[in-house]
């Protein structure tokens, strides 16, 4: 099966959205297409988010991975968040996540960011191993905190 990866643009919002609803549903909230598609659109048409889908053979989408662009201080320069990546289960271990995220590493180079960073759940397991496969260094000097402001 040969796979495609392509940058989409909001035009292309419905390439990616029933796998941006069933990522939502793995990480244990409602399905609500309507209500990621606002969300989606409104990062692609403000320039605060690249999302690259994969497609297989047949041009179905298949799989994404969504980065923000951020900053850090230490480091003095661009970074590239690897925020949301998946892959249809019918379509894991086929190298899909690996060309994802290797899109994620191009984004980067091609902004001139210092590195990327991700965070990952504790239990997703095939998540950690796919990105200690690749190069990717678990952190273990820092704690990462969060605050919620709405509830």
């Amino acid at each position: 099966m040969a796979i495609q990866t392509n940058k989409i643009s909001a035009t292309q919002i419905d390439d990616v959205l029933g796998l941006f609803d069933q990522y939502m549903i793995f990480y244990k909230q409602p399905s609500a297409p309507e209500k990621y598609k606002s969300y989606l659109l409104q990062r692609l048409r403000n320039n605060e988010a690249m999302i690259y889908v994969a497609y297989n053979d047949n041009e179905t989408p298949v799989g994404f991975v969504l980065n923000y662009q951020s900053f850090s201080s230490v480091s003095q320069g661009k970074t590239i968040i690897l925020n949301d990546l998946f892959v249809c289960p019918r379509s894991r271990k086929k190298g899909i996540a690996t060309q994802l995220v290797a899109c994620s590493v191009a984004l980067a180079k091609e902004v001139g960011a210092v590195r990327v960073n991700l965070a990952t759940a504790k239990d997703n397991v095939s998540g950690q191993a796919l990105y200690e496969k690749l190069g990717f260094i678990k952190d273990t000097d820092y704690f990462s905190y969060g605050f919620a402001v709405l509830s």
